[in-house]
């Protein structure tokens, strides 16, 4: 492991440097947001640019590591939230209006959601935003094969998901929805598109 400076409190790990970091740049982002500078992360840690780059590669490879990281306990305490909702309608309702609500609050995961991180694919349509989406669906009790999504129709639900978060976050209404007016009208129009897919693999 490599332990350079670190302000006289070296970690005891890999995974405690990995960690410290991680922090130091969720800090950053949340004061500037995408503009991340690997120096500001290295100072507030009283460690040398080279050892960050030795754990990240570039600041690219440090945000994505950071919304990953923000992303993943989300989806675990999102999927807390729905334990025991079966119906499909009301577990996406829910997931999606959970998600609307808590993402202002967490801008390591809109970076994710909005940023090009590998120049492959763009915002919502990138494969760490799908991953993202992929883990919300997965931690639902909801018995998505047995309802006639396969594999094509679950990431086709995704995509249909992350473009309605995306739409959320460029323009969250004047004023914003929130509680019961936000679930009204999710399942005013995200309802129709699953019972549909339902009543077509059943006929």
């Amino acid at each position: 492991m490599r332990t350079h400076g670190w302000g006289g409190a070296t970690p005891a790990t890999y995974e405690e440097a990995i960690t410290r970091i991680l922090d130091a740049a969720s800090e950053a982002i949340d004061e500037r947001g995408a503009n991340l500078r690997v120096a500001e992360v290295a100072r507030t840690l009283g460690i040398s640019r080279q050892t960050v780059y030795n754990y990240f590669p570039g600041p690219n490879t440090l945000l994505e590591a950071v919304a990953n990281r923000s992303g993943v306990r989300f989806t675990q305490r999102l999927a807390a939230h729905l334990v025991g909702i079966t119906d499909p309608v009301d577990a996406l309702v829910e997931s999606v209006a959970y998600t609307v609500e808590w993402l202002p609050s967490d801008r390591p995961t809109q970076l994710m959601l909005a940023h090009d991180f590998t120049k492959a694919s763009t915002g919502v349509t990138s494969d760490v935003a799908r991953q993202f989406g992929r883990g919300i669906l997965a931690g639902l009790d909801v018995a998505w094969a047995e309802l006639g999504f396969d594999d094509a129709g679950i990431d086709d639900l995704v995509e249909y998901m992350l473009r309605i978060l995306q739409s959320f976050m460029v323009d969250p209404g004047r004023p914003p929805r929130t509680g019961d007016a936000l679930r009204n009208y999710l399942r005013r129009w995200v309802a129709p598109v699953v019972v549909s897919e339902i009543a077509a693999h059943r006929r």
